[in-house]
């Protein structure tokens, strides 16, 4: 099948009544539900919100829930060990660095063998990104900043799961997701410590990176090295240089793509509050559409979904504007770049051997 044949195909499909149509409408409702929400407990980034909104949703009520109470644990860990942490490394550069690629590398740990794979990755996540904020706006209250990302986190998390309770009982009946197989633990494994390793080194020089030469937005660049380094387990040695490339390329694309979008949606909106949730709706059907048709560009979807949320949904639609999405752009591309060259490094200096031990099956799917 020929690109073309594809294309036509994904657009036949695109409202083809079916479980892959709920799933895309079930994300709409909850994003949408999330805005409303994060509105009403007044936090300080209403996107994070809808990001979860998202991010969470599953086919079946119980999954969708247990992946939000995850998101939620792992967000306040993360946030806790920030408030602890934060406040005693940042005077020092070298203990923020070595702080930062310890916490980002233990937990990445936990993402590729654990069970419970996505709270470990919100504990790592959150605490990079309180790190490396407060490292660039030093005023910035790490209380404050840690009590509204987990307020985001819920508000997004509530709205998810109160929409898939009512499509479990309704639509879901006749329409059920696939399902999910068992999760399951690795325990210790060498190839996965030795790669948690690389996306360590990356981390650690994210700090250097903002002090020294003042690249901002270097949270995003964190959550970037983070995900594009969550692999499977089985493909860990010669064949994950390849597979992190090819997710770093996606991870850009989805996000440029979904940018350009956005820019035009916002110059042809105008400030107009409804054009802009019409067109977020719309960008989450696509986005969830494309993530969903589970082809080589899947997580080129997640991506574009993200960066029509976070343009598209600012703090207040009067203030709509293409700066949030040109900050998580740079973000990406600079996690990127400090990526690439340490793994071409360490895949040349001291190459691992392809392990055929199989990832386990986890409530995670990778995409942020």
């Amino acid at each position: 099948m020929d690109w073309r044949q594809h294309l036509r195909q994904e657009a036949r499909t695109f409202v083809e009544p079916g479980p892959r149509l709920v799933d895309e409408l079930e994300c709409v409702l909850s994003v949408l539900l999330a805005i409303v929400f994060a509105h009403v407990l007044d936090v300080s980034n209403v996107s994070w919100a809808a990001f979860s909104g998202y991010m969470v949703m599953r086919g079946h009520v119980s999954q969708s829930l247990l992946r939000g109470v995850l998101r939620i644990i792992g967000t306040t860990l993360g946030a806790g060990l920030a408030v602890l942490l934060v406040p005693l490394v940042l005077p020092s550069l070298v203990a923020a660095s070595l702080v930062g690629a310890a916490i980002g590398g233990v937990t990445l740990y936990g993402a590729l063998t654990s069970r419970r794979a996505y709270a470990w990755l919100f504990v790592g996540l959150t605490f990079e990104m309180v790190l490396l904020d407060h490292l660039a706006r030093p005023d910035l209250s790490v209380v404050d900043f840690a009590k509204t990302r987990v307020l985001e986190i819920i508000a997004g998390t509530v709205a998810c799961v109160l929409v898939s309770m009512v499509s479990t009982l309704t639509v879901r009946r006749r329409w059920p997701a696939p399902p999910v197989p068992p999760a399951s633990s690795l325990g210790w494994h060498p190839g996965a410590a030795r790669h948690v390793a690389q996306a360590a080194c990356a981390l650690a020089l994210l700090p250097w990176l903002g002090t020294l030469f003042g690249v901002a937005d270097l949270a995003q660049s964190a959550v970037t090295i983070m995900v594009v380094m969550l692999v499977p387990v089985s493909s860990l040695g010669v064949a994950s240089l390849w597979l992190v490339t090819q997710r770093v390329l996606h991870r850009a694309a989805g996000c440029i793509v979904g940018g350009i979008a956005a820019a035009l949606i916002l110059f042809a909106a105008h400030g107009n509050a409804p054009v802009l949730i019409l067109a977020t709706a719309l960008g989450v059907m696509i986005g969830r559409h494309i993530e969903n048709g589970r082809g080589p560009i899947a997580y080129s979807g997640t991506q574009f979904t993200l960066a029509i949320l976070v343009t598209l949904v600012p703090d207040s639609y009067a203030a709509a504007a293409i700066d949030p999405g040109l900050h998580r752009l740079i973000g990406i591309l600079v996690g990127s770049a400090l990526m690439e060259p340490v793994l071409i490094a360490w895949h040349l200096l001291a190459p691992g051997k392809q392990t055929s031990t199989t990832r386990p099956a986890t409530e995670e799917s990778a995409s942020e």
